[in-house]
């Protein structure tokens, strides 16, 4: 079993190496062995998961995982922390500690190439300013990813989780139902974190499903669009995608045009992006040189 770090264990780190929490990567370490252990229990693994871990930080979590996990791939943009984890590793799960590797970059445009096998599953303390982009990053570009557990603000959970007709459904909502069935899997208590941060945190799992046959860039072009001014009707909304055709393509979707984004589900966004190539409608976006 690993010896999971403390919040002792995390200062005298943090100290040794010289690490202060930067706001400019998110950056909040958690302190508390019962929360790791428990993202590792939710997130219901097994031996033969490879899990993607964003973020690792000190290692808290990562510990906790590759107790489970046939290998725990941990991404970290952080220079510093990614050549320590190794050796923290390595001292606190001397059993364990092949299992990881440790890619350095940005996990929001992290490449097929630079992971050295598939993963299977996310799991990850995320940065809240970046946890949208890194989710629906790893989905795309990991179509082997089959689930996931990510600790986020407790709003962005919310937001990622919600159903059409609630004032925080939004883009988040509707591209995360294109790869997956999310859940809301509990609450984060801030005491758990150094520094506390001043917002409330939660847990939101996922389980991908088989994706919808249709163009993904014209559907998440509807999504924009309809959320980008989402208090206006689709009829004048959608102008910035449909242009001119706007009224033909809202015709041939079956979808009125004096209703807002927020009440389309993501099969009528799907709807919406199958009529704008039927009717042919052009682009209005400037297009590159």
């Amino acid at each position: 079993m690993a010896r999971l770090l403390t919040s002792g264990d995390i200062r005298s780190l943090s100290r040794g190496l010289q690490i202060t929490p930067t706001k400019k990567w998110g950056q909040n370490f958690v302190v508390d062995a019962n929360t790791v252990r428990r993202i590792a229990n939710v997130a219901k693994l097994d031996a033969e998961d490879v899990v993607m871990e964003v973020g690792p930080g000190l290692g808290s979590l990562t510990l906790a995982l590759i107790e489970i996990a046939k290998r725990v791939i941990a991404v970290e943009i952080d220079p510093k922390l990614a050549l320590a984890l190794p050796t923290t590793v390595e001292h606190r799960a001397p059993q364990e500690h092949e299992r990881l590797t440790v890619v350095e970059t940005d996990a929001a445009r992290i490449k097929p190439e630079q992971m050295p096998e598939p993963p299977t599953a996310l799991v990850a303390n995320l940065p809240y300013n970046v946890a949208v982009p890194v989710v629906l990053h790893a989905l795309e570009t990991f179509p082997s990813l089959q689930k996931g557990l990510v600790m986020v603000q407790a709003e962005v959970g919310d937001r990622l989780t919600a159903g059409p007709g609630s004032k925080i459904y939004g883009a988040p909502s509707v591209k995360m139902a294109w790869y997956a069935k999310a859940r809301r899997a509990g609450s984060v208590s801030p005491n758990v974190f150094w520094p506390v941060p001043n917002v409330a945190s939660g847990l939101v799992a996922f389980e991908r499903i088989e994706s919808p046959q249709a163009n993904r860039v014209e559907v998440f072009g509807a999504v924009d669009a309809a959320f980008g001014q989402r208090r206006k009707m689709l009829r004048q909304s959608l102008k910035a995608w449909a242009g001119a055709d706007v009224d033909a393509v809202l015709d041939r979707a079956g979808i009125e045009p004096t209703r807002r984004g927020e009440s389309l589900d993501i099969a009528e966004f799907i709807a919406l992006a199958d009529a704008r190539e039927a009717v042919g409608a052009s682009d209005p976006r400037p297009q590159e040189a």
